[in-house]
């Protein structure tokens, strides 16, 4: 039975990455006084991250063959669509609206926060309950700087900005509807832009950088015995394959060629840093799968007690070639970001994540579904010069040896990176601004 003394907010997301957003979010509130109660329905998926913080799902839920990824590939969209997509939504629309009518009817103040893109902020137009907004999957990084708009090669480009901004006159008609509260856009320089038009839009940074703890200071992190024996300190470049199968085992091929060929290039460039690769594997990755294309290419899977990084992790899997080491973990994904150097990167969240801490990222395009060239290509203007993008896996080398030798490139990769995500603390700022705008 719900307590009619509390009121009620329902979480519309699309996408597991929205999802896990959304969850910091619900954290902070409810450390709040006097939280809602709170229910979800994600859009896209089975909403895993909110049932693991124990909050109701409503309406049906659904994996759909694109796992989400229709804006990639059109054929993605039709897998959908005979998938029962319309159905789902249909269904998932009434099922919002009879949450609002159940809230009314029993008296109770009810809310909507909507977190994605246009999809959720539609759904949330549609209920007739106040809600909110954070938007996760645009940024005015896409189409301009600090300086001015970036100069495109596409008659496509145009259409991204036709209007003044990345966000088109119908995404922001629904967010400067009266029973839209409030908006968060992802980064200082996207709610400036907003703020031009009749819109509630508040500078309270980006959720995606909260929760990055590293599990000890990182001082403690290189080997047990580096004071003792005066070693240099080792070169770390974390792994991020991204998180969905089959497309990130296709992807991890490629990664394995490019760490290949940068420790040859360090070899011939008679660099003697010891080099430690830490792959951070998503849940839903086969450590046996990973695991099989590394010994196949020759590296030596070795007892645990070989380790020669502190990390969270237990169960971490440690192969050596020479005298370069590969840590797989499935547990340590925060140590993972912090640790590493530079990355190599196949992923979105990730490489952003491991961006916003004030570090460079190689990436890699695939055949997708997500990590196309055109997805790594838009990557390359929302994240700017903190990411560096290479046709062929066999290029990394060559851009990682630019990048350690050029300190000065390094810091202004730092600035960037920082500017461009914003710094810890969004999700509790966004929370209190929800208790207060939205009822």
């Amino acid at each position: 039975m719900n307590d009619l003394s509390n009121p009620q907010l329902l979480v519309l997301s699309n996408g597991h990455g929205e999802d896990v957003i959304a969850v910091r979010i619900l954290q902070e509130l409810q450390q709040l006084a006097n939280p809602p109660q709170i229910f979800a329905l994600p859009l896209v998926g089975e909403g895993s991250a909110y049932q693991k913080l124990g909050i109701p799902l409503i309406g049906s839920v659904r994996t759909m063959p694109s796992g989400g990824f229709i804006y990639m590939d059109g054929k993605q969209l039709v897998r959908d669509m005979q998938g029962g997509l319309v159905q789902l939504t249909l269904n998932q629309i009434q099922a919002v609206r009879n949450w609002v009518n159940s809230c009314q009817e029993s008296g109770q103040k009810s809310g909507i926060l909507a977190v994605g893109d246009i999809v959720p902020l539609l759904f949330a137009s549609l209920s007739g309950a106040n809600y909110a907004f954070v938007g996760t999957a645009k940024s005015e990084y896409y189409v301009r700087d600090e300086v001015g708009l970036l100069k495109r090669k596409t008659r496509g480009a145009r259409w991204e900005n036709f209007s003044g901004s990345i966000y088109h006159p119908w995404e922001r008609w629904l967010m400067s509807r009266p029973r839209c509260q409030a908006v968060f856009p992802r980064d200082s320089l996207t709610t400036k832009i907003l703020q031009k038009w009749q819109i509630p839009a508040f500078d309270m940074g980006n959720p995606m950088m909260d929760g990055l703890q590293p599990s000890f200071p990182t001082q403690n992190f290189y080997r047990r015995d580096a004071q003792k024996q005066e070693l240099p300190r080792p070169l770390l470049v974390t792994i991020l394959p991204g998180s969905r199968p089959p497309e990130a085992y296709n992807n991890w091929e490629r990664i394995i060629i490019a760490v290949s060929t940068l420790i040859t290039s360090l070899r011939n460039q008679d660099i003697s840093r010891d080099v430690i690769f830490l792959g951070a594997i998503a849940p839903s990755l086969h450590f046996d799968s990973l695991s099989q294309i590394l010994q196949a290419m020759g590296w030596v899977l070795q007892p645990q007690a070989e380790n020669p990084l502190q990390i969270a992790d237990s169960k971490t899997l440690v192969f050596k070639q020479n005298h370069a080491y590969f840590i797989l973990t499935q547990n340590a994904y925060n140590d993972c970001l912090h640790l590493g150097d530079l990355a190599i990167a196949t992923a979105g969240t990730a490489t952003e994540q491991f961006v916003g801490l004030g570090k460079p990222a190689i990436i890699i395009p695939g055949s997708g579904p997500q990590f196309t060239p055109a997805f790594a290509e838009a990557q390359t203007r929302l994240l700017g010069k903190s990411v560096i993008l290479v046709e062929e896996p066999q290029a990394v080398a060559a851009v990682a040896l630019s990048l350690l030798n050029n300190p000065d490139q390094l810091h202004q990769i730092a600035e960037n990176g920082v500017r461009r995500m914003g710094v810890p603390g969004a999700a509790r700022k966004i929370a209190e601004c929800l208790r207060e705008r939205l009822y």
